[in-house]
C-alpha cells in the first residue's frame, strides 16, 4: 500500500514539475470510494474549490437526461421545439450532446471565458445561426456554445434556472455540498504563468451567465469524486446508471464522445467522465463504470496539464521517485530578463526560461531541456549540459539592448543566423 501511495504522489509530483503548475491536488477512486488523496506545489487539499471548466458540461448533460428519462424531451428533438428563437433551432438535444450539430465552438462576442457574461437573451440574438462551421453529422466539432443552449433547454423545460435546477435536482441528492457556481472559501486563484519568467499571473473569476452550462461550475477533489461515483453507479433519486451506460457510448461521428460524457481509452476498457479548462483553471475526471475506480485531478494553471495522460498514468502508478517540486519566480534577476525568450542557433530554434532559481535552454523541436545556466555573481555559468562549466556572455549593443549571446563558440542571436551578430573571437 505504502509503494503504491508512493508511486501515486510520484506522477502528481512530475505532472506538478513538468507542467510548471502552481498546485496540483488528485485523488483516486477504488470502488467508487475515494481511496487516496495527493498535492505538489503550492499548498492545497481536497477540500480547496477550485475551477472545474467543462466538467460542468456533464451536469447540463445529466439534466438533460433527466428531461429525456422523464419523458419531457426526446434525445432527437430540435432545440427550436424549446427555445424557438434559437438560430440553430434545427440543432437536436443529441447532436448539442454530442458535438456534433456542426455549430461553431464559440459565442460570437470577447472571450466569454474571462470577459463578463451575457443574459440569456443577448446571447441568443448574436449567435444567429450564421456560424456554422459544417453540416450536422459531418464532423466532429466542439461547442461550448451548444452547451449554453442546453442550458436554456432545461430551464425552460423546468421553469427555473439552470443554476436551480443544478443545486436542487443534482448537487442536494449527491450531497455535494462544495459545489458552487461562483468561489467560496477555501477556493484556489487561478492563475496564468510567464511563459519566459514562471511569473505569476492572477486570472479573472468571471460570471459567465448565460454561457454558465459550459464551463461555470467550481468544486474539490472530494465532491468530484462523489460525482465520478454517481457517473460509475447512477443514483436512484438523480439518473438511473443504466441510462448513464446509454451516454457513455460513443455517438457518430465522435469515436471518443457520448451524450455529455467524454471516453477514455485506458487498460483495454473505455473510462468516461470530462476535461476542464478555464483561465488560471484545469481539470480532470475519469472513471471505470464497471469497477468505480477513477482519477480526479484540479489544478490552478492556465496550461501545462494534460489531462487525459494523467488519469491514466495515475490509475496505473506502479514505480517512481519524487521530483523536486517547479516554483513560481518571484522575482527575476536583471539579467534574466533581458535574455528570456526566443533564441535561435543557426536554424535551430530554441528558447531560454527562467525557472526555479537558474536559467533553462531548451530544444523546441524536441522539447527537450539543452543546458541550464546558474548565476554566479556577474557571470552566467553553465550547470548542466553541453556548456557546463562555460560562461555566457550577454553581447549589447550600442544603445544598451541585448543583441546575442554566446558561448564557446556557440552564437544565439533572436533571427535565424543573424548578419549582425559576428563570429566570437573566444
Amino acid at each position: 500500500m505504502a509503494d503504491r501511495d508512493a508511486a501515486r504522489q510520484a506522477v502528481v509530483d512530475r505532472a506538478q514539475h513538468e507542467g510548471r503548475l502552481p498546485s496540483l491536488v488528485a485523488g483516486v477512486l477504488e470502488g467508487g470510494e475515494l481511496a487516496w488523496t495527493g498535492s505538489a506545489g503550492a499548498p492545497t487539499g481536497p477540500d480547496v474549490q477550485h475551477r472545474v471548466g467543462s466538467i460542468t458540461k456533464t451536469l447540463t448533460a445529466v439534466l438533460v437526461l433527466q428531461c429525456v428519462h422523464e419523458g419531457l424531451a426526446a434525445v432527437d428533438d430540435p432545440v427550436g421545439r424549446f427555445v424557438p428563437e434559437a438560430g440553430y433551432a434545427d440543432a437536436t438535444l443529441r447532436e448539442l450532446l454530442s458535438h456534433g450539430s456542426g455549430m461553431q465552438s464559440e459565442p460570437v462576442g470577447p472571450w466569454w471565458e474571462r470577459t463578463p457574461g451575457v443574459d440569456i437573451e443577448t446571447l441568443l440574438r448574436a449567435n444567429d445561426g450564421s456560424g456554422s462551421v459544417a453540416a450536422a453529422g459531418e464532423f466532429f466539432h466542439y461547442s461550448n456554445l451548444g452547451y449554453a443552449l442546453l442550458g436554456e433547454v432545461v430551464a425552460r423545460l423546468r421553469g427555473a434556472s439552470w443554476w436551480d435546477l443544478v443545486q436542487q435536482r443534482l448537487l442536494e441528492p449527491m450531497q455535494m455540498r462544495r459545489t458552487s457556481y461562483l468561489p467560496q472559501a477555501p477556493h484556489a486563484q487561478g492563475h496564468s504563468v510567464d511563459h519566459f519568467t514562471g511569473v505569476l499571473v492572477d486570472e479573472p473569476h468571471t460570471d459567465t451567465r448565460a454561457m454558465a452550462p459550459a464551463g461555470q461550475l467550481w468544486s474539490t477533489i472530494e465532491d468530484l469524486a462523489r460525482w465520478a461515483q454517481f457517473l460509475a453507479d447512477g443514483h436512484p433519486d438523480v439518473l438511473p446508471a443504466g441510462l448513464l451506460r446509454e451516454a457513455g457510448r460513443a455517438v457518430p461521428p465522435a469515436d471518443d464522445y457520448g451524450l455529455g460524457l467524454r471516453l477514455l481509452a485506458y487498460d483495454g476498457r473505455w473510462l468516461v467522465g470530462h476535461t476542464g479548462t478555464m483561465p488560471g483553471f484545469q481539470a480532470s475526471l475519469f472513471v471505470d463504470p464497471r469497477t468505480g475506480d477513477g482519477a480526479v485531478a484540479l489544478t490552478d494553471g492556465t496550461t501545462g496539464f494534460d489531462p487525459l495522460a494523467f488519469s491514466p498514468a495515475l490509475l496505473s502508478a506502479s514505480a517512481g521517485g519524487r521530483v523536486q517540486p517547479w516554483r513560481p519566480s518571484t522575482s527575476v534577476p536583471q539579467v534574466a530578463a533581458e535574455v528570456v525568450g526566443l533564441w535561435f542557433w543557426g536554424n535551430t530554434a530554441l528558447e531560454l526560461r527562467w525557472s526555479n532559481e537558474r536559467l533553462e535552454l531548451r530544444d523546441l523541436l524536441g522539447r527537450t531541456l539543452a543546458d541550464t545556466f546558474v548565476l554566479d555573481g556577474e557571470r552566467v555559468v553553465g550547470s548542466s549540459g553541453y556548456h557546463r562549466g562555460e560562461t555566457l556572455h550577454v553581447v549589447h549593443r550600442d544603445d544598451g539592448t541585448v543583441g546575442h549571446l554566446e558561448c564557446a563558440t556557440f552564437v544565439y542571436t533572436r533571427v535565424p543566423y543573424d548578419q549582425d551578430a559576428p563570429i566570437p573571437g573566444r
